[in-house]
């Protein structure tokens, strides 16, 4: 009986890890001197000389992340490309 206990608490604690890893992070590139969005958990390294200097998250969804990128006042603004609309494709041709 106690192994089948310790066997579903591994199982529950290999879950949670598992959905812990879902997600977005808004990072500091100091290489590039911008905020990035990316899908893993980043590894902050500034202070042995890396270029990751800060790490927000994770945020559900891509846009949960946007926002939080455009609140932090180290990020630099970014303005996001224009959607293709039908007027748009009317006017390239």
């Amino acid at each position: 009986m106690k192994s089948l206990l310790l066997a579903g608490a591994m199982i529950v604690a290999t879950g949670t890890c598992a959905f812990a890893q879902g997600g977005y992070w808004v990072i500091g590139n100091r290489a590039t001197s911008k905020c990035e969005i990316v899908t893993s958990n980043p590894v902050i390294n500034a202070q042995v000389g890396g270029n990751i200097w800060f790490g927000t998250g994770p945020y559900q969804s891509l846009d949960d992340a946007k926002l939080a990128r455009s609140t932090i006042p180290q990020c630099p603004a970014v303005e996001e490309p224009p959607a293709e609309t039908r007027d748009n494709e009317d006017k390239a041709n």
